[in-house]
């Protein structure tokens, strides 16, 4: 089994991308920061999320 992968970031732009989806964004710092995880991500819209949130980003492998 392998461990879940998990990172906080700061949501830090919203795309619109159709009717029914948003892609959240975070690409702070630099490529060259250890720390700095960059994500996009689509999500279904009524997330309730907003730009400056604070989100967890958990990647598990399931099969």
């Amino acid at each position: 089994m392998v461990d879940p992968i998990s990172f906080e970031g700061k949501i830090q732009f919203i795309g619109n991308i159709n009717a029914e989806k948003d892609c959240l964004m975070s690409q702070d710092n630099t490529p060259d920061s250890p720390g700095s995880l960059w994500f996009n991500i689509d999500v279904p819209k009524g997330h309730g999320i907003c730009e400056g949130d604070l989100v967890r980003i958990t990647i598990e492998k399931i099969k």
